[in-house]
C-alpha cells in the first residue's frame, strides 16, 4: 500500500505532508523556498530534501516505503522547471510514482477536491486558479514579480519601499513606514536598504507586508492606498478566472490561500467586496487544509493515472 508524500513549495517556504494508505497525515515537514525560478535549483532541491526528511522522521518510516510523490511548486508551470524537479524526485524516490504540478493545483485539491471552485493564492507571489463542473480549468496571474504578482506580499512590500522613496524625494505627506521599515529589517540607513534589495529582493519585500498592514490600521494614507490597490488586483485575478469558467452567476466556493490573507481586515474585506460585486453567489472562505496535504492527496491518486503521466509529471 505504501505512503504518499506531497510538497507545497513557494518563494518563501516549503511544506511537506505524508499520508498513510488510509489518507491519514502521519508526518509533516518544512523547509526553505523551493520556487526554482526565484531561489535557484540548488536551494529549491535542498528545501525539498529538508522538508521530506522531517516528515519521514516524524512518521518513523523508511524512505523506501514511500510509493507516490507529488511536488506542487510555484514556477512548475514551466516545462523546464517541471522536468528538472521531476528528475530529482525520481532520483530521490526511485521506487515511487512521481509527479510535478503547480502550487495552485495542490491548493485547489485541498480546497475542493476534484469538484468545481476557485482558489486565490497570495503569498510571495499571487495567482488564481479554478475548475468548473465540466472539468475545465483556468488560471490568471502567476507571472512573477517583474510582470505581475499583484496583491502579493512581494508587491505590497515593493510598493511600501517605493512610497517611502517618494516621501524622501518630494513634498508628499510623510508615512510612518519611513520609520517602521528600517526597524523591521534592522537596517541602519537607506543606502543599506537599497543594497539589500539589490542583492536579494525576495529577502526584503515579502517581509514588509506586516509593516504595511500595521500602518494601514494606524490610518497611514500611503499604506491604505497600497492595500486598496492590492485588493483590486487580487479581485481582478479571481474575476478573470470566474468569467473564463462561466461561474459568474453560479454558486461555487472561492477559497483564499497564502500568507497575505487573515492579517489585514482592510485588505480581506475590500477583496471580498470586489469579488462579491462581480460574483454574488461565490462562497468566500479561507483554506483550512494545508496545500501540502492537497499535494499528498494528488500523489495518492497517481496509481490511477496512465504510467507516462505518473512518471514524467502532469
Amino acid at each position: 500500500m505504501g505512503y504518499s508524500l506531497g510538497f507545497d513549495g513557494g518563494g518563501t517556504k516549503t511544506d511537506c505532508a505524508l499520508l498513510d494508505a488510509k489518507g491519514n497525515v502521519v508526518g509533516e515537514g518544512h523547509g526553505g523556498p523551493s520556487n526554482p525560478l526565484r531561489s535557484g535549483y540548488d536551494e529549491a532541491i535542498a528545501s525539498l530534501r529538508t522538508a521530506a526528511a522531517e516528515a519521514i522522521a516524524a512518521a518513523r518510516i523508511r524512505p523506501e516505503e514511500i510509493t507516490r510523490v507529488c511536488a506542487s511548486l510555484a514556477g512548475a508551470g514551466r516545462e523546464s522547471v517541471a522536468s528538472r524537479v521531476q528528475q530529482f524526485l525520481k532520483d530521490e524516490f526511485p521506487g515511487a510514482l512521481t509527479q510535478v504540478t503547480t502550487d495552485c493545483e495542490a491548493a485547489l485539491e485541498a480546497a475542493v477536491g476534484s469538484g468545481p471552485g476557485v482558489v486565490l493564492i497570495s503569498g510571495t507571489g499571487s495567482i488564481a486558479y479554478g475548475r468548473n463542473a465540466a472539468g475545465e480549468t483556468a488560471r490568471a496571474g502567476g507571472y512573477g514579480p517583474w510582470i505581475g504578482d499583484e496583491g502579493s506580499a512581494f508587491e505590497i512590500g515593493r510598493r511600501a519601499v517605493s512610497a517611502v522613496a517618494r516621501s524622501r524625494d518630494t513634498d508628499a505627506p510623510p508615512t510612518e513606514m519611513s520609520q517602521t521599515i528600517p526597524t523591521t529589517l534592522n537596517c541602519p540607513d537607506w543606502d543599506e536598504l537599497v543594497l539589500r534589495i539589490m542583492n536579494n529582493p525576495d529577502d526584503v519585500f515579502p517581509k514588509l507586508f506586516p509593516v504595511v498592514a500595521a500602518a494601514a490600521n494606524a490610518e497611514d494614507g500611503a499604506a491604505k492606498e497600497i492595500l486598496f490597490a492590492s485588493a483590486i488586483g487580487l479581485g481582478n485575478l479571481a474575476m478573470t478566472v470566474i468569467r473564463r469558467l462561466g461561474l459568474k452567476g453560479q454558486k461555487f466556493p472561492l477559497v483564499k490561500c497564502g500568507g497575505v490573507f487573515g492579517h489585514s481586515q482592510m485588505l480581506d474585506s475590500l477583496l471580498d467586496s470586489v469579488i462579491n460585486s462581480g460574483a454574488l453567489r461565490a462562497k468566500i472562505s479561507r483554506l483550512e487544509i494545508s496545500p501540502a496535504i492537497g499535494a499528498a492527496r494528488l500523489a495518492a491518486r497517481l496509481a490511477e493515472l496512465p504510467s507516462q503521466a505518473a512518471s514524467h509529471g502532469a
